[in-house]
């Protein structure tokens, strides 16, 4: 089970596995960002040079693969200088990219975007296909019931029950054309905050929620999932990452919905799954259960409101508490 704070004795055996590697020895460290799941330090030398090291625990530790991958290809992300793995970490030193100069723009998210998809795929990623999005509302239920044999999102459960099996009574229906281009690499978190411009231009940072997918699901990613939808913005975002060089069949309706309104929906889904199943993994403390809820029930809401998902039927798989079969 996790905690408030990444593992510090886990932190140290990462650290020292990568200076041991590097022999090099920071004359100072500057905590950029630390949550419960990952941290990144910047590390400065006395040659005057300056290093980012990237601490993360399961279920982050693959990026550095994806980073090794897109640096073999030459593809505009930060230089991996080295990495070390643990059972249950990643330590990474990557090239230091310094601070942002601006936010990236509609029309750089659209070209980055447009890159991404077209880049070579990379072995070994978690596939998001029609099957496999089509299963996220039933893995959603058991990754709930596991939750709740463990006695904890126990605040409106009910309600994320009711909604992932409206979900998964059109799952299938609603999954149709994932498959259908633009379909490779997604980065996974592809916020305004992951596209760092300065200078050197616009690289791609944190891929730690990388898999292989529709494509449509990175573009729905830029606009987040704390206000409310909005599918002309997305559209918009479409008919740009066409222009810039993207598949034109990302504007194509799938799933019997318009683009945007299937990948807005289809985002929401996979995020909210990612949450329940990340929790019930033990990778989140139980002190974040109630926000977590709240979190994953407006993220399923939204997704219904996109898919307009039929009622459940009265032969709708019964909950734990009546019984239900693991």
């Amino acid at each position: 089970m996790s905690s408030d704070k990444l593992d510090e004795q886990l932190c140290t055996q990462l650290r020292g596995d990568l200076l041991a590697a590097s022999r090099r020895v920071p004359t100072r460290r500057h905590i950029i960002q630390t949550w419960e799941l990952s941290s990144v330090e910047r590390w400065f030398f006395p040659d005057d040079s300056s290093l980012i090291c990237k601490i993360a625990t399961t279920p982050f530790t693959g990026e550095a693969t994806v980073l090794r991958a897109l640096n073999n290809q030459q593809a505009p992300v930060p230089l991996l200088n080295g990495y070390t793995m643990r059972p249950d970490g990643v330590g990474m030193l990557m090239e230091d990219l310094g601070e942002a100069s601006r936010t990236a723009t509609f029309a750089e998210a659209a070209a980055t975007a447009r890159w991404v998809h077209a880049t070579a795929g990379i072995p070994n990623l978690p596939t998001f296909d029609e099957a496999g999005l089509a299963r996220l509302p039933e893995q959603g239920l058991d990754a709930l019931d596991e939750l709740r044999r463990q006695g904890r999102f126990t605040h409106d459960a009910e309600g994320i029950e009711a909604v992932l099996q409206r979900l998964a009574a059109t799952a299938r229906h609603r999954a149709d054309g994932a498959e259908r281009p633009p379909f490779g690499l997604c980065h996974g978190e592809f916020h305004r905050t992951s596209l760092h411009v300065s200078r050197a231009g616009c690289r791609v940072v944190d891929w730690a929620k990388a898999f292989t997918g529709p494509g449509l699901l990175d573009l729905a990613t830029w606009f987040g999932t704390r206000t409310p939808t909005e599918p002309r913005l997305l559209t918009k975002l479409i008919h740009a990452y066409v222009a810039a060089g993207g598949h034109p069949d990302a504007e194509a309706d799938r799933g019997g919905l318009p683009a945007a309104r299937w990948a807005l929906g289809w985002h929401r889904v996979w995020a909210a799954w990612w949450l329940l199943t990340t929790a019930a993994a033990g990778h989140h403390p139980a002190s974040a259960d109630r926000r977590h809820t709240q979190v994953v029930l407006r993220q399923l809401q939204g997704a219904v409101d996109l898919f307009g998902a039929p009622p459940p039927i009265s032969a709708s798989r019964p909950s734990l508490t009546t019984g239900r079969s693991s």
